[in-house]
């Protein structure tokens, strides 16, 4: 795949996606199994190529006002296999709000023995540590709603508020399991009083297996926990079945809210696409529809 038209297409999202949004604080299942650097930085230059993710769901609804998620992030190992870097903007929008979230991320490896990978599944002993910053561009157009002599709706909220976060992750042949807080700051340093962001800390396990001798189907159960303050934990709890790469298919279900089911296929050694349906349980139980484009670099998904 030619870099140069690789490079030219994300600038060309990019632009678009500075002038889109983001309201959902949890990315969905689709997201965060492709792109974890998103709330956990140690995930940034994982792989042995630079990753490109572009993912958007919510845009075939059929109600106003309903969840839109759309987002780019590109990470990629440096020349000292030891540090990664990662950067993206992820944009939400539910009603009159609007957020996005603009980041960077600088990781730093510990390979803790030699290379257990397959001939198609790059699985390194490694144990990661990483930092992210950036900010969220935060907005609320209470003016449409139209709501007459309150003062709480007279004008919009428009404020740039600062992030910073950590993370950590360590990976095995089998297990996995990282920790990360991506927004400590919370809207500490938001220029309006009335905004209010939460600072979610996030837990990631997984366990990976091979369901034949030749290693050809890989099982990946995992589990998301999510917790921010004054809020119950959440959950997500998700299945994915793997042929070499080549397609997928998967299962997840969020406690209380949705379940989740994902079809993914390689149309190219160094691309491939996901298509990801959502079904909300309650309070407006709705579907929503979802699309992941995975850009991979060099050795592509069929690393040797």
């Amino acid at each position: 795949m030619n870099l140069r038209f690789i490079l030219f297409l994300s600038a060309l999202i990019s632009t678009g996606f500075l002038h889109t949004i983001l309201g959902q604080q949890t990315p969905v299942f689709a997201n965060y199994s492709y792109n974890s650097v998103v709330f956990n930085p140690a995930h940034a230059g994982f792989y042995k190529s630079t990753d490109i993710i572009v993912s958007a769901s919510g845009y075939l609804n059929g109600f106003e006002g309903s969840p839109r998620t759309i987002g780019l992030s590109i990470n990629t190992p440096m020349s000292s296999k030891n540090v990664g870097l990662g950067a993206g903007v992820y944009s939400d929008q539910i009603g009159v709000s609007r957020m996005t979230n603009i980041f960077g991320a600088y990781s730093y490896k510990l390979f803790l023995n030699s290379d257990r990978s397959t001939w198609w599944d790059y699985n390194p002993h490694v144990l990661s540590f990483g930092i992210t910053g950036g900010f969220i561009i935060y907005g609320e157009d209470l003016l449409a709603l139209e709501i007459k002599d309150d003062p709480n709706f007279a004008k919009n909220i428009n404020t740039l508020v600062p992030t910073i976060g950590a993370g950590v992750f360590y990976n095995r042949e089998q297990v996995y399991i990282g920790f990360s807080a991506p927004n400590l700051l919370g809207s500490s340093l938001s220029s309006e009083n009335n905004v209010n962001i939460t600072s979610p800390f996030y837990l990631l396990t997984g366990y990976r297996f091979f369901a034949t001798r030749f290693r050809e189907i890989l099982i990946n159960p995992s589990m998301l926990f999510k917790y921010s303050s004054g809020a119950p934990i959440q959950v997500d709890v998700n299945m994915k079945v793997n042929f070499k790469n080549k397609f997928e298919v998967g299962v997840g279900y969020r406690t209380n809210t949705s379940v989740n089911f994902l079809a993914g296929f390689r149309i190219s050694n160094n691309c491939r696409v996901t298509y990801n349906y959502n079904q909300a349980l309650k309070n407006n139980p709705t579907s929503m529809h979802g699309i992941v484009l995975n850009i991979r670099l060099k050795e592509g998904f069929s690393f040797r």
